[in-house]
This record gives C-alpha cells, structure tokens and sequence, in this order.
C-alpha cells in the first residue's frame, strides 16, 4: 500500500515514537489511516508495519577510505573514524545511531591502515568492510563505485562525522534525502534548495540563504539503482576518477534525481576537518 508524504510522515512518527507525540499529529491524516487499518487506538496495526515497509532503511554503507590529512598529526597512525573525542571513537556514534534505528546491515569501505577497522568487530561483529585498494589514486568515488550495488534503501555516511543527536538517524525515508543545516552564510559546501528539492549543484562559499551540506544521505530503492549506474559511468569517464561521489546525483547526473533536503541542527553533528577543531572539541589533544 503506497502513502502520502502525509501519511508516511505521521504513520512512521507513530511507529517511531510514542504515543505521547500524539497531539503533533495531523488529525486528518491520523482518520485517514485509522480507516485504512494502518492505526489502531494509537499503535501502528500489523497492516501499518507492512505499509511501512518500502520505507525502511536497508543498511548503512560508511565511506572510510580515506587519508584524513588534515587531522594530522593523529591521522598519521590512525584512521580518521577511529580517532577518539572525548575517549570514543566518532565512527562508534554514528554505527550506535545506526543500531538504535533498526539498521543492522552495516558495511564499512576501508582503505588507509585498513587493518584497525577490524578492531570494531570487537563491538559490532555485524559489520562487513569493503576494501579500497584504489583509495591513493582516486577521490571517494572509488569508495561508492566499489560498493554501488548496496546504495538502495540505504544510508550513506562520512565516517568522520562527530553526532551528538542520534536520532537523526531514522528508521523509515519516505524518499532520497540529504541531511543539512539551514545557514544565512556558510564557506562550506552546501546547495540551494527550492521547494525543499536540491537544486543546484554543489558549491562551496555559495553566499546567502543556502544549506551547508552534512556527509549523511538516504536513497530509496529506486534511486540506488540508477546510482548504481550512474557511478560507474561517471567513474569510468575521463577525469571521472577526481570527483566527489556526491557530484554524481546533484551535478552530473542530476537530471536523473529529486532530492530532499531532510533539516538538522547544527548542534546535532559537526564534521571534524583539522586537528585545530579537534583541539577545540576534545582538550585533551591541546595538551
């Protein structure tokens, strides 16, 4: 059974939350589904779960490949995502984020000093690395051609991202969406938006009324697929192997695509680019 937006929004919200949420809800939408059998005195019916389910997050597939040099001198021994804040890894907060929405299917693409990854199996003896053996001689496009046939009803991360509200991370996507941050200004890469749809293709410094891009995107079953293919053209033509792997739905390929903007905070994660900001967040490396 297919949903509005609507009823996706308010179905998945009841599912997710409690029913003290209740009064947040549309109470048009709530008689809508309640005559559909999608709700019942306030839970979601076993015809609703099932109603949800196009719209579940599959699995989460982490970009992990690379050098992080800026956050030398720490990088130099250490994978960027390994790298602890405050006694934990950041790469820890976003697979927790992950668990505690229901996303078990978890792959790691690993590249640079490959072999510390191994030390989350620890923790999470769920998750699956990918290898970039390429990681030196391309940009993260590598990371995402090796792994463009899992990037259906998936999440795709930066493994570097510092979270601080994980429930940003949800269960169910009514659609392919990139999380970001509202900002008047920003010298960050960021798009604008028009009628809550990515418009325009990356940029960085964009000026007035934009929003600053976070590393964490959801894409639907239908737009995995042709990311699948798009990739791996794009990766395959000349200069192809320079890019960003988010070039390929919102420039190169961005007439194959209508992505949502899905709003955060800016208080809810912060990616971590130099040692100087490590050093501002954790006081223990200023020492």
């Amino acid at each position: 059974m297919s949903l509005t937006r609507q009823q996706f929004s308010v179905l998945s919200g009841f599912e997710e939350y409690d029913d003290t949420c209740i009064e947040d809800f549309d109470k048009t939408i709530i008689n809508e589904l309640e005559s559909k059998g999608l709700l019942m005195d306030g839970k979601v019916t076993e015809s609703g779960i099932k109603a949800l389910e196009p719209y579940r997050v599959k699995r989460a597939v982490f970009i992990a490949a690379g050098l992080g040099k800026r956050l030398a001198p720490v990088t130099i021994n250490t994978p960027k995502p390994l790298v602890r804040v405050h006694g934990v890894r950041i790469i820890d907060r976003l697979i927790d984020a992950c668990l505690q929405a229901g996303i078990v299917e978890i792959y790691i693409v690993r590249g640079y000093l490959s072999e510390q990854f191994d030390q989350l199996l620890i923790k999470y003896p769920m998750i699956k690395f990918i290898e970039n053996t390429v990681y030196t001689e391309a940009n993260n496009i590598s990371s995402a051609f090796i792994a463009k046939e899992l990037l259906s009803n998936a999440y795709v991360f930066e493994a570097d991202l510092l979270i601080s509200n994980p429930t940003i991370i949800t269960k169910y996507h009514y659609s392919s969406d990139y999380l970001a941050i509202k900002k008047d200004s920003t010298d960050d890469w960021c798009f604008r938006v028009k009628d809550g749809i990515i418009m325009e293709e990356m940029t960085k410094g964009a000026g007035q009324d934009i929003w600053q891009m976070v590393g964490i995107s959801y894409w639907d079953k239908s737009d995995g697929e042709k990311l699948s293919k798009d990739i791996e053209k794009v990766y395959h033509s000349e200069g192809g192997k320079d890019l960003y792997w988010e070039q390929v739905p919102l420039c190169y390929r961005k007439e194959n695509y209508k992505v949502a903007i899905r709003e955060c905070l800016q208080e809810d994660i912060v990616e971590i680019d130099t040692f100087e900001e490590l050093k501002a967040i954790d006081k223990a490396y200023a020492v």
